[in-house]
């Protein structure tokens, strides 16, 4: 067996090892490794398991349920939920009519599960999809993929060695406009591509994440108010239960990026379809504050950042959580520019992208094949979200990639995680692919 692999089922271990006690683990089984899957006949439905019901895992649970009962009757059903807060497990048990429980490895190592839907707080992400391959399971994985560089890799090797289908969750990439820059700029209509643009902007009176506390819930709580606390923290630092970093994790280092991983990554993964050929940064600057909602938040309210590529382009994006007013997102070439979301809202549908000639030096070649004219190019309207969840459905089938594989994901992952770490350590950050780790220094070629 190769160190790396090693690595890896030492990380998937020691993952379990911090968040339960000893009898736990035995009472579950612990871990499974590469325990084979059930073999899904064509018409047989896939039985879908999900982790994490909170507000976003009920939302994407309750989609994949209707997909199956309005769009592809039949194509899945939830069989299992889970989560660490025993209120959120009874209200999905009972909405799906289907077991729960507080501990995520009663349904990874459950032979009738086909897929997992993993929709955690970001820094159990990877644990849990890694462990969730080995034991035979698909996953489809809420954004962003993970919480540092080295689960990218471990992610990836993992999906390699095993053969699983691992779909990320940011179904954006699902809509048609993205498709149709990449293909234009396959055909040559931007020229040599210089630099990209994008925004995620949000606004309100209360600061970003900051949701419903509920009073009373906790490790100390009884009945529906009880919270594992410790399976929660998982391989994050200890401390003591905290109300505000259990609802509202999003504000918390330990847990999350903030605006990086939750909003850019609906920004990058785009960007890297559009791109063609995905990609890793050579270098990155992240900069930005907490300039509004001065509460208990580590994550700044205002980010931005910016990349450069080994190719020759860079990539600028900008957010304020208080301030809603996005920039048009663009890719630039020296001969022309294609703008896919004139309004900037990365998650919303647009008619049509648009590719703007630059007259003024445009090759006769150029002239020739595209004219001198603005081109409006439409796209095809979707529900992105059943797209995406019928993209996942189908591949759990066919063994195919899925839209949003672990490679794409993977290198838009890298970016969001560098422009991160730049930020808190008041530094441009340099990744050096090779050896597949952030460093402080430029790498040499």
């Amino acid at each position: 067996m190769s160190s790396e692999n090693t690595n890896r089922r030492q990380f998937v271990a020691g993952a379990a090892a911090l968040t339960l006690a000893s009898q736990a683990m035995a009472k579950s089984g612990g871990m499974n490794k590469m325990a084979p899957a059930r073999v899904i006949g064509a018409n047989d439905k896939i039985n879908v398991a999900v982790i994490g019901v909170g507000g976003r895992g009920a939302y994407v649970a309750d989609k994949f349920d209707k997909y199956a009962q309005t769009v592809k009757p039949g194509a899945c059903q939830i069989v299992g939920v889970c989560d660490t807060y025993q209120k959120r497990v009874t209200a999905a048990k009972d909405r799906f009519k289907c077991k729960g429980t507080l501990d995520y490895r009663e349904l990874i190592s459950d032979p009738g599960v086909d897929a997992v839907i993993v929709a955690t707080p970001d820094h159990w992400h990877a644990p849990i999809a890694l462990a969730a391959m080995d034991n035979g399971k698909d996953v489809y994985l809420e954004k962003p993929m993970c919480h540092t560089v080295d689960e990218v890799k471990q992610l990836m090797s993992t999906v390699k060695e095993t053969g699983r289908v691992l779909q990320v969750g940011s179904q954006t990439t699902s809509a048609d406009q993205w498709w149709k820059a990449r293909k234009a700029i396959e055909e040559g209509r931007i020229g040599k591509m210089i630099m990209s643009q994008g925004s995620y902007h949000r606004n309100s009176t209360e600061g970003e994440w900051n949701w419903k506390i509920d009073p009373g819930a906790g490790p100390e709580g009884k009945g529906e108010d009880f919270i594992d606390w410790k399976m929660w923290l998982g391989k994050a630092p200890k401390r003591s239960f905290d109300a505000d970093r259990f609802f509202r994790f999003r504000k918390y280092w330990d847990y999350s990026g903030g605006i990086a991983t939750d909003l850019f990554f609906h920004v990058m993964a785009p960007m890297n379809i559009c791109w063609s050929e995905a990609q890793f940064p050579v270098k990155v600057s992240g900069s930005g504050g907490i300039y509004q909602f001065k509460d208990e938040r580590e994550v700044p309210d205002t980010f931005h950042f910016m990349a450069e590529y080994a190719k020759g382009f860079s990539v600028v994006l900008t957010s304020s959580m208080a301030n809603s007013q996005h920039i048009p997102g663009l890719i630039r070439g020296h001969e022309g520019t294609i703008v896919m979301v004139e309004h900037g809202m990365f998650e919303s549908s647009t008619p049509f992208i648009t590719v703007k000639p630059e007259k003024r030096v445009m090759s006769a070649d150029y002239k020739s094949k595209f004219g001198e004219e603005v081109v409006k190019i439409d796209v095809e309207q979707k529900d992105i979200m059943f797209e995406h969840i019928g993209n996942f459905l189908d591949c759990v089938h066919s063994r195919q990639k899925p839209t949003l594989n672990v490679e794409t994901a993977g290198h838009a992952q890298v970016v969001i995680t560098m422009a991160v770490q730049s930020y808190r350590q008041g530094k441009v950050l340099y990744f050096d692919e090779k050896n597949f780790k952030i460093v402080d220094k430029p790498v040499k070629a």
